[in-house]
């Protein structure tokens, strides 16, 4: 019998099953009735044949016949019963074969009493139904067997798929084998399994063997003459990513992966193997699984009114789409950018009219005008993610980010303050760790006001730290796509800079997070695993372009390190409650301690130490 134990994993058979009962279901399901029917019948004669060792001349012919004939009967009754020949279970599947057995165990029985009952009528030995059930049994399994294989070999995909390696021989690898393998369909031909478990070594899926481990790929590829693998895990470390791209670098292969597993599981697998996509740089530098603990963001989210500032931007955007998904009892976007607010709004209802009440035109710099929103709104739980972070034009316009991220920040405060809301999370900026520039000072004043208010109200105020984002408008990933794009060259500061990387999602999913977990005045840094060369990005799109891009470097900006840091000088890294966020403390700042001038000249131009002044001074 096959190993597919259930309908669902076996798409090839499952159609194929499909097609029989709507062309002509009656008669498939009765010729398996007559083969079942002949099994039975040789499995007689030759279990006579064995317990009369050999000595046909003593068979009563016409006793046979009727011991045939109740077998026969026996048979369509009890499998009729049992639905074996209604079409209820996919075709060669263990829930067939375990129906099977009992059918023919339950036939077997009624022999058994029907040549004790008979005995002198049939002259058929008693033991005779015994004997004939284990040869019942092989016959009718056999003759599934071979239909399956014929089914099979008919569905496998035609000449011009691609020759596709897999690496995983775990249930996603035997689940992608398999669909491949019955799917006429199917852009590619699995030719072999990759696997690093030594327990693997000589296993055979669907007939498609495990060839050896990951660092064999590259001569795997070449006896094989794959030209295409499939990376089965749907939660795939960058760093595996990377590997797998650089083992295959030079053998003309492509290397494609599967979505993140919460889509998969959104999408409900409709998709097939169309869900597979080539890899993207993303892949390379930032997908990482995140444990979201459902329960505690579902505890403050759920069934409360939630504002969101700087909704229309990457970031805000993101954490509107997951908001939305715990079911608040109100989503309140607030955005100076009317385009940013209609894009976001598109993205959760299908529509950008800009009607309702959920997108909100404000400035977070207009403090009388964001306290009336919240007084009136009225909002509960709090994520405020406007800020300017453009480093470079931050400083040559330090002001602006004293107006945005300090003051804006100040005003976003108090109306929370104002109308009472328990929970606000602040997106901070690894760049507020040991702050060199006019955004990471701005930010990090941000960091300590958003502290102070914690204290002054007593309420689960927190910031959230973490690097850089793919793909966010503005970021280096569309920098160097367009660069790539008009034929370069791409600019590099340094060729030793590094920058810690986060997709957008992930990003959002452990700000969420953090809100739940947060204590007031706290600071949650993420987990944004290795930093990343940047040099080493920039060459690997080079590779998945094809083209011959020249790589200019510019030298380090104003303000701009060569690593950045997570953690500041003197801050605790300690991971109480989630594993990917640290917990950490800064110096609250009293607002009645800030000051433009002062900030200008002793932090945000000069130099300046977390845009704080001595004691006895006045500033920022």
């Amino acid at each position: 019998m096959t190993q597919t134990d259930n309908q669902s994993s076996d798409p090839g058979e499952n159609r194929d099953d499909s097609a029989a009962r709507t062309d002509k279901p009656a008669l498939w399901l009765w010729s398996q009735y007559a083969f079942d029917s002949l099994a039975w019948i040789v499995a007689i004669l030759l279990a006579l044949i064995l317990r009369l060792e050999l000595l046909v001349n003593q068979v009563n012919i016409p006793g046979v016949v009727v011991f045939c004939a109740v077998a026969v009967v026996a048979q369509l009754i009890i499998g009729m019963s049992f639905a074996l020949y209604r079409g209820r279970y996919a075709f060669g599947s263990f829930h067939e074969a375990k129906l099977l057995v009992i059918v023919t165990v339950i036939v077997s029985v009624i022999l058994l009493l029907v040549s004790v009952a008979l005995v002198t009528v049939l002259e058929i030995p008693r033991s005779v139904g015994i004997i004939a059930f284990p040869f019942a049994c092989m016959f009718m399994a056999s003759t599934r067997y071979l239909k399956r294989m014929y089914v099979e070999s008919k569905a496998k995909p035609g000449d011009d798929a691609q020759r596709t390696l897999i690496y995983g021989a775990g249930f996603l690898g035997k689940s992608l084998v398999t669909r491949m393998m019955q799917d006429r369909e199917s852009p590619y031909f699995p030719v072999g399994l990759i696997d690093d478990d030594p327990a693997k070594k000589h296993l055979r899926l669907a007939t498609v063997p495990v060839l050896g481990r990951l660092e064999d790929l590259p001569d795997i590829a070449h006896r094989t003459h794959a030209t295409a693998l499939v990376i089965a895990f749907s939660d795939v470390e960058a760093a595996q990513v990377r590997r797998v791209s650089d083992l295959v670098a030079g053998l003309n292969i492509r290397v494609l992966v599967l979505p993140p597993l919460r889509e998969m599981l959104a999408g409900g697998g409709e998709n097939g193997l169309t869900d597979f996509r080539e890899v993207a740089v993303e892949d390379l530098i930032g997908r990482r699984p995140v444990d979201i603990h459902a329960d505690e963001v579902a505890g403050y989210i759920a069934g409360r009114r939630v504002l969101v500032t700087g909704a229309g931007g990457s970031i805000g955007s993101e954490l509107c789409r997951q908001i939305a998904e715990y079911a608040p009892a109100e989503l309140i976007m607030l955005d100076r950018d009317e385009t940013g607010l209609q894009s976001t709004q598109i993205s959760l209802t299908g529509r950008g009219l800009l009607t309702g009440r959920d997108t909100v035109l404000a400035d977070i710099r207009e403090a009388e005008t964001l306290r009336n929103i919240f007084v009136d709104r009225k909002p509960e739980v709090v994520f405020h993610a406007a800020a300017l972070k453009h480093v470079s034009l931050l400083e040559q316009y330090p002001e602006e980010a004293w107006k945005t991220n300090v003051l804006g920040t100040l005003n976003v405060l108090r109306a929370a303050e104002a109308a009472g809301v328990s929970n606000f999370v602040n997106i901070s900026t690894d760049k507020a760790a040991n702050p060199t520039s006019v955004l990471g000072h701005s930010k990090r004043v941000a960091e300590k006001l958003t502290a102070w208010n914690a204290q002054s109200v007593g309420r689960k105020y927190v910031s959230v730290r973490f690097g850089n984002v793919i793909g966010s408008r503005g970021s280096m990933l569309p920098l160097f796509t367009e660069q790539i794009r008009v034929g370069g060259p791409i600019t590099v500061t340094d060729p030793e800079v590094t920058r810690f990387f986060m997709t957008i999602p992930e990003a959002c999913q452990l700000v969420i997070q953090a809100g739940a977990i947060g204590r007031g005045g706290e600071v949650l840094i993420l987990d944004m695993g290795e930093p990343v060369k940047i040099l080493d990005v920039a060459q690997r799109m080079i590779a998945m372009s094809g083209k011959d891009i020249e790589i200019v470097f510019t030298g380090l900006r104003k303000g701009e390190k060569l690593h950045e840091d997570l953690v500041g000088i003197d801050e605790d890294d300690s991971r109480p409650l989630h594993p990917k966020i640290s917990h950490t403390r800064v110096a609250a700042l009293d607002p009645g301690m800030l000051d433009l001038r002062d900030w200008k000249v002793k932090g945000g131009i000069e130099q300046y130490s977390d845009g704080m002044h001595p004691p006895t001074e006045k500033g920022a």
